[in-house]
């Protein structure tokens, strides 16, 4: 084997192991999305949602752009102030064009902080806010829907209330 030989070998090992770097990347899991789809994929239907004492609020719309999507809250759960993964106190959906809701993620609220979950700090919201609660600490979970701006951000730029408007 010629150096040449060896050259092209070694650009060619180097290149498989950038390309398999990205791919790992890519395809990198997040522990906490993935423990979120396993316990909370029953609200995929929004009947179950309203089962279990979900009740809706209307679509969050960013100042700046994206959305939040509707959120259906449980009073109950936002009242305790118990962070449980299986029980978030916020289940969010897509309205789409046809009439129907996508479930895309959920939202842990509380009242007690600085707070976290499963080693993911909670934002912090002071009061006045939009909302018209007292200050809080809550975190999203883009679950269902990837988020450009991270899995734990507040709005996304790829969801919209848009289909709202016809409804």
């Amino acid at each position: 084997m010629t150096i040449h030989d060896w050259k092209r070998c070694l650009i060619a090992a180097s290149a498989l192991t950038v390309f398999a770097a990205g791919a790992a990347s890519a395809k990198t899991v997040n522990p906490l999305a993935e423990k979120v789809r396993a316990l909370d994929s029953r609200f995929e239907d929004v009947a179950v949602a309203k089962a279990e004492g979900y009740a809706p609020i209307p679509c969050a719309s960013g100042l700046t752009g994206g959305a939040m999507g509707i959120h259906y809250v449980n009073a109950a759960y936002l009242k305790d102030d118990a962070v449980d993964v299986a029980k978030p106190e916020a289940v969010m959906y897509e309205p789409v064009a046809d009439g129907t809701l996508k479930l895309i993620a959920v939202e842990y609220i509380t009242a007690k902080g600085p707070a976290s979950l499963e080693g993911h700090l909670f934002n912090f919201n002071t009061a006045p806010n939009r909302y018209g609660l007292g200050p809080f600490y809550e975190l999203h979970v883009w679950a269902w829907k990837q988020n450009p701006t991270g899995a734990f951000a507040d709005m996304n730029p790829n969801v919209s209330c848009d289909a709202m408007q016809g409804m």
